[in-house]
């Protein structure tokens, strides 16, 4: 049983009102846009909410769970045929991580930043595995918050400023488009029993055999490869569900929005600024990579920006669902991105602590 049920209630509450007045004003993305900012708005004009404001870890990963079937359920035959193309397009991903990651770097320690510190802000994905990890670190432990502020703006700003750009860039029809397919999208109460016994039994023995296999991230990679393997040999075919995409907008939005309404007032003006700063440096980067990419390739630009912006893993993957981009090419070169930066860092880190570093940011040396 939740532990706090009305906090969570109230939450996924406000994170569907506000979904649905940006769905009837027309906005782009609206359950998803709606749900982080109202969550977060209420949270900071109403102060009483904004411990109360929550969506657990248990429900994140279940959603995850289901994004990795979802996602799994689009690498078909056809596309791994086509993989090979995608070459060129994942060693850009992966020469603009270390690119991005060493700006941030230098940006951050001439702030003044310990170089764990500073790594573990600046590092473009993996969110809450790397908050997690920087409390493990003494050099990071005592400002995880500074971790996570950094990781939040990062986020945010491609969270909010994607669906906007995508309207600007290509007019109302692709916001009419994308809420057209979302609504033809087949209901609960339209498939058959066996559709979503099957979408659970592989969400759930997808993620125990990552366990088993120790596979990182194994809430997302676990469900996504069975689901793969099972859609690559056409032993199923499970479509996106209205209802899961739904449910998935406002929870993600929603855990983002209270994760930052619980952020205090004089925590984020501390170190906002480079927070922000931080993000746009690797957002411009990656960006202007893939612009760069866009004349070479042939992919259409909206795919190629959307496989190389450093969002969240997740959010990026439920805005390329809900746009109808190729989900398969995004998801590719999330994956890989974060993987690569899963793997190199603990050498990174090993690295960079047999040289000293200058103390954290507003504090004062160490006698």
């Amino acid at each position: 049983m939740p532990g706090n049920l009305p906090g969570l209630l109230l939450t996924l509450g406000i994170a569907l009102v506000t979904g649905l007045i940006c769905k009837a004003v027309n906005l782009p993305a609206p359950y998803l846009l709606g749900s982080l900012s109202g969550v977060w708005l209420a949270g900071i004009a109403v102060k009483p909410l904004r411990q109360r404001l929550t969506i657990p870890r248990w429900l994140v990963t279940g959603v995850i769970l289901g994004l990795g079937v979802v996602i799994g359920a689009i690498f078909t035959a056809d596309v791994f045929a086509n993989a090979a193309r995608w070459s060129l397009t994942a060693a850009a991903v992966a020469v603009t991580t270390v690119v991005a990651t060493g700006a941030g770097f230098v940006h951050l320690t001439r702030r003044g930043y310990d170089k764990t510190l500073a790594l573990f802000c600046c590092l473009p994905g993996g969110q809450a595995e790397v908050v997690a990890m920087s409390r493990e670190l003494p050099a990071a432990s005592g400002r995880a918050h500074v971790v996570a502020i950094c990781h939040l703006a990062r986020i945010t700003i491609v969270f909010c400023a994607t669906p906007l750009l995508l309207a600007l860039v290509y007019g109302q029809n692709i916001v009419d488009t994308a809420n057209a397919a979302f609504e033809n999208t087949p209901r609960v109460f339209d498939l058959a029993i066996e559709t979503h016994l099957q979408f659970i039994a592989i969400a759930a023995a997808g993620f125990a055999g990552a366990k088993i296999l120790r596979l990182p991230i194994p809430h997302l990679l676990g469900p996504m490869l069975l689901s793969a393997a099972a859609h690559f040999f056409a032993l199923v075919s499970i479509p996106r569900i209205a209802e899961f995409m739904l449910l998935a907008q406002i929870v993600i939005g929603g855990s983002v929005g209270a994760r930052l309404a619980r952020v205090p007032a004089s925590e984020l003006a501390e170190c906002v600024r480079d927070a922000l700063v931080n993000a746009v440096l690797i957002i411009t980067i990656y960006g202007a990579c893939a612009l760069a990419l866009f004349s070479f390739t042939g992919n259409e630009l909206p795919n190629t920006l959307l496989a190389f912006i450093p969002g969240g893993l997740y959010e990026v993957t439920v805005l390329t669902l809900l746009f109808g981009f190729d989900i398969a090419f995004v998801a590719f070169h999330h994956l890989f991105r974060v993987l690569l930066i899963y793997l190199t860092l603990p050498f990174i880190i090993a690295l960079i602590a047999r040289s000293p570093s200058p103390p954290p940011p507003h504090e004062k040396p160490r006698e």
